[in-house]
């Protein structure tokens, strides 16, 4: 077992960790959906599809419970059938988010079961990802850097999701109406794939216990 002091933990395992980066922005980027879509959903049943507060708030209830199963089922996919690699597992998870956030975005008026359906979609194929960027933040650093890890990656979904999502979103609705707000989703939700993508190859690599 070797002892690392704090600054050699943050320096040479956390601030040096290519992929640590690399996972910590595509984190941004999940969060950003994440909140996107649940920051918003209220706002945009009600304005853009003329939902009932009372039917949105069902359907936002749904949204976080549906990501207690997607959570499960993500991370027995990773350590099951992708033997221990977290990169698939996420990949296809957002990619189905991705899927999930058209069919909601272009749904017309109308349909309000699939808004619904689409919702509980994305609440449960997002919060796969969330927990696993968590799990693949400790997969890339020595057990001594793994809290400094998580809390790295953690830090960026906070500030680059959370914060960022209410705000940006916000502006650019205000500014250029719920498609753009949309766009921004779905590039998000293409960005952290392509982010998360990167570390593919490396977990290959990497020996798994």
């Amino acid at each position: 077992e070797h002892e690392f002091s704090a600054k050699a933990i943050f320096l040479e395992y956390v601030l040096n960790n290519k992929l640590l980066w690399t996972i910590a922005v595509a984190n941004a980027f999940v969060y950003f959906v994440r909140y996107g879509v649940l920051d918003w959903a209220p706002t945009y049943l009600s304005e853009a599809k003329q939902f009932s507060f009372a039917d949105s708030g069902w359907a936002y209830a749904l949204y976080e419970f549906a990501g207690i199963p997607g959570t499960l089922v993500c991370g027995w996919l990773s350590d099951k059938v992708f033997q221990g690699r977290r990169a698939p597992a996420s990949i296809l998870f957002l990619l189905l988010t991705l899927v999930c956030v058209l069919v909601y975005w272009r749904n017309p008026a109308g349909h309000p079961n699939i808004d619904i359906a689409m919702l509980i979609g994305i609440g449960f194929f997002i919060y796969g990802p969330v927990m696993l960027i968590g799990v693949h933040a400790l997969d890339l650093a020595p057990k001594k850097a793994a809290g400094t890890a998580a809390g790295f990656t953690g830090l960026f979904g906070y500030v680059g999701g959370a914060v960022a999502a209410n705000i940006v979103i916000g502006m650019v609705v205000d500014a250029a109406g719920w498609n753009a707000g949309f766009e921004l989703i779905a590039a998000a939700c293409v960005l952290a794939i392509i982010l998360i993508s990167f570390t593919w190859q490396a977990e290959k690599q990497a020996p798994h216990h």
